[in-house]
């Protein structure tokens, strides 16, 4: 099964995060044959830390909360929230996968959180700036609640025209870049 996992930063807590970077790199290097995507979230001077995004294979739902709450920057206090949703890879590769490469161009989390019928299900018409996208899902993976993407565009704007604005109840884009350690 397929987790998104996205942690929030809490306000003030920039120094915590530097602090704590070597042991969270640590932390994930025990999941790397688990991880579809990963890397940090950033304000929109590009430079602030805002979140950290963790996109896994995991056996149940009780792995992934594991895996989310146990991270050190969230024990220590630096999260002032987690979002885990089950997820379905429409890709069907890892972000290592993706033939642009890790570096360059303008990369985005785009979160769309939904209310009602499923939308956005079938991979957008011109899916090769895409690293991952995929629904976001219940639990038991019945229910749809959003979907999510990581992806490559110009500007956020293009960023957010991935999913259909109206069938959502809020869509969030924050700068993304690819995440683990330098090679």
């Amino acid at each position: 099964m397929e987790f998104l996992c996205y942690h929030r930063d809490r306000t003030g807590s920039l120094s915590l995060r530097y602090e704590l970077n070597d042991a969270h790199l640590s932390y994930m290097d025990g999941f790397t044959k688990e991880m579809i995507a990963r890397g940090p979230t950033f304000a929109d001077d590009g430079e602030t830390l805002t979140g950290s995004v963790h996109i896994l294979d995991l056996p149940d739902p009780a792995a992934a909360r594991a895996f989310a709450f146990d991270e050190p920057n969230y024990r220590a206090g630096a999260y002032r929230d987690v979002l885990v949703r089950r997820w379905h890879n429409a890709l069907g590769r890892t972000m290592w996968d993706f033939p642009g490469g890790r570096t360059g161009g303008n990369r985005y989390l785009v979160l769309g959180l939904g209310t009602g019928e499923a939308a956005d299900l079938a991979l957008p018409p011109e899916p090769k700036e895409l690293i991952a996208y995929g629904p976001l899902l219940s639990d038991d993976g019945t229910l749809w609640l959003g979907t999510a993407a990581l992806l490559r565009a110009p500007d956020p704007a293009t960023a957010r025209a991935i999913l259909t604005h109206d069938l959502y109840a809020d869509i969030e884009v924050h700068n993304w870049e690819s995440g683990g350690r330098p090679s």
